[in-house]
């Protein structure tokens, strides 16, 4: 395999789109592995790891796809869509050739091809290449090649959406292929964003989690950095590693911590591969946590939902996805957050307390401009929501000082407790604001339902969803319904109207308070506007 074929990454998209110039396809939910059909084959993911033991039904790509260098994704398909966690054990085979009985078999997906017959493809226009991949590539059993719709972005991302599916690719028709660079010309279209991140070390656990880790502490690379230039004072690998010299922390920088969407299964797994990577040497400066932090070697690469990034550059609401396995720590940089304006080693350094009344940053060149200023929680605001939990038992977010907000992600939890019942969160001045809605949201227009007003809840619980144990409050299992993002109309003390954008639930909303009742009671019901 030629060895600068490195995969095309592509950047994160506002939301779904349309546009003549545009190609969309599935965003399938699997490994990443450009595959090198010469005299033999060689499959390699995005840390040039050789893959082809791992999936010896992919050599069938020898008789269907000769002379030809093809990118694309690797999945197991459950139900109609791909199941990356029965993927995953046959990756981790360690190179071994594993049995059919060991894991089912997988599917190649091929999106592109980047080489015929030794000539290079990849300065041609994306639809040219799309023409020579039919030619050239025929499907089998293991092997498929991907079939793009032109034009209707918003209709596809909707569809993919109502699947199940994770989102869209947008590629523009005329872009060359450009290995190893992150383009705009390839854009992901998600339901939710997200990030690959390295893993720099974890918060201590309490209560239920005293025998884990509390959350992870998230780092970046900065984009113009470079792992391969050791600044003064630099460190390297510890003597007997096994990984490449280099600075562990060169352009290192802190993007916030993840402590949500961990199951008892992986906090265990992750504490076992954590143990033999722990050091003493901070990467970076994490006000308030710094002495409750465990520094590990920034080695390992999680996958990072989140709903954007803060103005101090941290992910705002983050929900912890999987491990990646496939992917190396060094290349998880900065482009991925989009732009970056000032000194983002600067912002690790700045927190609340650097803006003054009027939102504006205190220290000189971090002001930015033309931004309304984000809402911080008041002080005492979750006093009644932290009185009512024990946190040394119960695994829900305590709620952070510093979580900041623009209120527009809302969450429906599906709670089953003593009587199974929906809370309704609305994130607002930097917290979420709830009801409880015994029979569920209504989604015929006209049909009012009854929300009782409970403490407001932070930020952090917008994706919490875990088992509350017996004698705490609220004790029982809490999962996501539905989330997403909502437009406000008006929010006045007797009325909101609002708007959802959600995975189940869209369109306008109203809440009024139900007067007849309590003061703490509401009728939340459906428009037909």
């Amino acid at each position: 395999m030629k060895s600068g074929y490195l995969p095309m990454l592509a950047k994160s998209a506002d939301g779904p789109f349309s546009g003549d110039e545009w190609l969309f396809e599935i965003k399938w939910d699997g490994v990443r592995a450009i595959a090198s059909v010469k005299d033999e084959l060689s499959l390699k993911s995005r840390n040039n790891h050789e893959l082809i033991g791992r999936f010896p039904e992919l050599t069938e790509l020898l008789h269907l796809a000769p002379g030809t260098v093809l990118d694309g994704e690797i999945v197991v398909m459950s139900g109609g869509k791909p199941d990356i966690q029965s993927l995953l054990p046959r990756l981790h085979e360690g190179g071994k050739i594993p049995s059919r009985k060991n894991g089912p078999p997988v599917t190649y997906i091929i999106f592109d091809i980047l080489e015929k017959d030794g000539k290079s493809l990849i300065s041609l226009p994306l639809v040219e290449r799309r023409k020579i991949l039919e030619k050239s590539v025929s499907e089998g059993p293991h092997v498929i090649r991907s079939v793009p719709v032109v034009a209707q972005g918003e209709d596809y991302y909707r569809a993919a959406v109502a699947r199940g599916l994770e989102g869209v690719m947008a590629k523009r028709m005329d872009s060359p292929y450009e290995p190893g660079r992150r383009s705009d010309t390839w854009l992901k279209i998600m339901r939710e964003r997200t990030c690959d991140c390295v893993i720099a070390g974890y918060t201590q656990g309490k209560g239920g989690r005293g025998r884990t880790f509390g959350a992870l502490v998230l780092g970046l690379y900065e984009k113009e950095g470079s792992r391969d230039l050791v600044p003064e004072g630099g460190r390297i690998s510890p003597p007997g590693s096994s990984r490449q010299a280099g600075p562990w922390n060169a352009g290192l920088v802190y993007v916030g911590n993840v402590g949500t969407g961990f199951s008892d299964k992986t906090l265990g797994e992750l504490v076992d591969v954590f143990t033999p990577l722990q050091t003493g040497i901070p990467h970076f400066v994490v006000n308030g946590h710094g002495e409750n932090i465990v520094w590990l070697e920034p080695v390992v690469v999680a996958e990072v939902a989140f709903q954007e990034v803060t103005r101090d550059r941290k992910l705002r609401i983050p929900r912890f996805i999987r491990i990646r396995s496939d992917k190396r720590a060094e290349d998880c940089t900065t482009d991925q957050l989009g732009e970056v304006k000032g000194d983002f080693r600067l912002a690790n350094r700045v927190n609340e307390d650097n803006y003054d009344k009027g939102g504006k940053r205190i220290s000189e060149g971090m002001v930015q401009h033309g931004e309304a200023p984000e809402k911080t929680p008041q002080p005492g605001v979750l006093k009644r929501y932290q009185e009512k939990r024990d946190f040394l038992k119960t695994t829900e977010p305590e709620g952070t000082k510093t979580m900041t907000g623009k209120g527009n992600y809302f969450v429906i939890h599906e709670h089953h407790a003593r009587h199974t019942h929906f809370d309704l969160r609305l994130e607002r001045d930097g917290v979420l604001k709830s009801w409880a809605v015994p029979k569920g949201i209504p989604e015929i227009p006209g049909e009012k339902h009854l929300a009782v007003a409970v403490e407001d809840h932070p930020l952090d619980y917008g994706h919490f969803e875990g088992t509350i144990p017996a004698g705490e409050y609220g004790a029982g299992t809490v999962s996501i319904w539905d989330n997403g993002t909502y437009d406000t109309k008006l929010w006045e003390t007797d009325k909101i109207e609002i708007t959802f954008h959600g995975n189940r639930l869209n369109g306008h909303y109203v809440l009024v308070p139900f007067k007849r009742a309590g003061k703490n009671e509401w009728l939340v019901f459906k428009t037909g506007t």
